[in-house]
């Protein structure tokens, strides 16, 4: 009984008082249930639209405000310490996105792989690598038909006086070999602060102690200075391949190993739930501290784009000598955007693809000012996931791995960069030099690692294989700044695009995971994606009754069903 009074008691506090009431020509009317109610007034018009695009509109201030800035300071030539303190805000901001981008991606995989099962991760791996290859080699193509078609290369621009004879050994196996040797780590620990690559070294050369004893004994010997030149000719420096370690998180390997320890976790069923539970409350903790940081985004955007603006030399002087190399990428990179995507999202979605694309404005323009698809991924995820209602565990699948391997942008910009370098220095490429470019560029773009300018690493590939003069790459560090940060945008947008085409191409086998979750009627309260534990909180603010408990079972079932309703009719 007093469980039961308890349950009436809160009904009737939600409903209103009963005292209060009203008359209408003498009679009595019954009490309104809505006053002195604590149901939030909801919005409408413009104020329910400045409430959804708050945050948008905070991140475009700071775009702008950054923009402003940083060419209003430039006629002060400041100084190189006044510069550094505008740029630090923004230094500390991208710190702040880079230190939640690890627990991120591994709390995020193994939550998303282990609640599917093996067979659905295999299907979902495959349809994403091969959606991402054919993005990445249709985005070099479209590179190299912009760039052959515009022309931006002009002869002039090329500085023979510059021009030095060292060539920098690169080729596109030790990129593809250690993309291998990143992929199958030795050691995770090291892992999350190493990356292997491969660098040449000279080898000690056996004529090097007769150079020496040359060089002492040649006051002694008749002709002595005629056999030190010899030697000398004969002394040849010979590089050899050496793996080394060098600063910065293996994305790839920590990607690796996580998908895999997710898969076989999600294999062991009920004994591997509290570790399942454990990493998707990280994850929930690491999105709620993005929400907080992202109030900080009109500070910390608006100083890294004033910093980047200060930083350069001689702005007017750059753009107008790489003013058509710059339009090249910009034709690719939009025209992907807005015409590529959206076909191909229209095609296997049969949404309105503009609608997707707006609610990613966002992550975009995060990944504009940060430059690095890995530093707006907190973002991302929180757009796909709470405003686009894109299902979380195809979300926390794809995304990690396409900031590490999927950068369109990045196969466009190689392809447009290397032939522009080639047409600089005079060269005619032929069909086997573009087929070369072309796969090289589509190669290495997925080699990428996800942080800015490392596309220009991967450029000295490309040229080496054309044999185009590699120290022509100086010319494009003055304007990579900003380039970068629109095939930034490029990549990021692909990731999403990726996660929504995946997630229809799943569809059914999404739904015979959930018919199957809802016919077990023995599912613990913390399911991977968070469903039913909304439903028994709710259920604990409610009443926290034993009778209640025994009803959990179909309450969570009904539970996932709305859910599951509520993610099909997603804008």
């Amino acid at each position: 009984m007093e469980r039961s009074e308890k349950f009436s008691d809160y009904l009737f506090a939600k409903m209103g008082p009963p005292n209060v009431t009203a008359s209408v020509h003498g009679s009595e009317l019954p009490p309104k249930t809505t006053e002195r109610s604590d149901a939030p007034v909801e919005l409408t018009g413009y104020r329910k639209w400045l409430s959804d695009n708050l945050m948008l509109l905070v991140t475009l201030s700071g775009v702008l405000l950054g923009v402003t800035l940083g060419l209003s300071l430039r006629p002060l030539h400041l100084h190189g310490d006044s510069i550094m303190l505008i740029s630090y805000p923004g230094e500390l901001f991208m710190r702040v996105l880079k230190l939640m981008i690890l627990p991120l991606v591994i709390s995020s995989l193994i939550a998303g792989s282990a609640s599917l099962n093996a067979k659905m991760n295999g299907k979902i791996a495959l349809r994403t690598l091969v959606y991402f290859a054919s993005t990445s080699f249709f985005n070099a193509a479209l590179g190299i038909a912009l760039v052959l078609l515009i022309h931006p290369g002009n002869p002039d621009m090329h500085n023979n006086d510059d021009r030095s004879t060292d060539k920098r050994t690169v080729n596109l196996l030790d990129s593809l070999l250690d993309l291998g040797r990143n992929v199958f780590p030795d050691n995770l620990f090291q892992a999350s602060i190493q990356q292997a690559h491969t660098v040449y070294l000279p080898k000690p050369s056996i004529l090097h102690a007769f150079n020496e004893t040359m060089n002492d004994t040649a006051v002694l010997l008749s002709g002595g200075l005629e056999a030190q030149r010899q030697a000398d000719e004969l002394d040849e420096v010979v590089l050899v391949r050496d793996v080394q370690y060098r600063s910065g998180t293996n994305t790839l390997g920590i990607v690796f190993f996580c998908l895999v320890f997710g898969t076989f976790l999600g294999t062991i069923g009920q004994k591997g739930q509290v570790v399942v539970d454990f990493f998707a409350a990280i994850f929930e903790v690491i999105m709620k501290m993005v929400t907080c940081v992202m109030w900080l985004t009109p500070v910390g955007i608006s100083s890294v784009i004033a910093g980047k603006i200060l930083s350069v030399d001689d702005l007017g002087l750059v753009m107008a000598q790489l003013v058509w190399f710059i339009f090249t990428v910009a034709v690719g990179v939009f025209l992907y955007q807005f015409v590529v995507m959206q076909a191909i999202y229209f095609v296997f979605v049969r949404r309105n693809p503009f609608k997707f694309y707006a609610g990613l404005i966002q992550a975009m323009l995060t990944a504009f000012a940060t430059a690095s698809t890995a530093a707006a991924l907190p973002i991302t995820f929180r757009c796909m996931n709470e405003k686009l209602r894109v299902d979380p565990r195809i979300t926390r699948f794809v995304l990690p791995i396409g900031c590490n391997i999927n950068m369109d942008g990045t196969a466009l910009y190689i392809a447009v960069a290397s032939i522009f370098i080639a047409q600089m220095s005079g060269m005619v490429l032929g069909f086997g030099e573009l087929l070369t470019v072309l796969l090289t560029s589509t190669a290495a773009s997925m080699s990428s690692a996800s942080v800015p300018s490392a596309a220009l690493v991967l450029l000295l590939v490309v040229l080496t294989a054309i044999d185009a003069p590699v120290q022509d790459v100086t010319l494009l560090f003055a304007v990579d700044w900003f380039v970068d940060r629109i095939r930034t945008t490029n990549n990021m947008l692909g990731d999403c695009y990726t996660a929504a085409i995946v997630e229809e191409l799943s569809r059914k086998e999404l739904m015979a995971l959930d018919a199957a979750a809802v016919n077990y009627q023995d599912m613990p309260a913390g399911t991977p994606n968070g469903h039913s534990e909304v439903m028994l909180e709710g259920q604990t603010e409610l009443i926290t009754d034993s009778v209640v408990v025994d009803m959990s079972a179909v309450m969570n079932n009904v539970s996932l069903q709305q859910e599951q309703q509520h993610s099909n009719r997603r804008v």
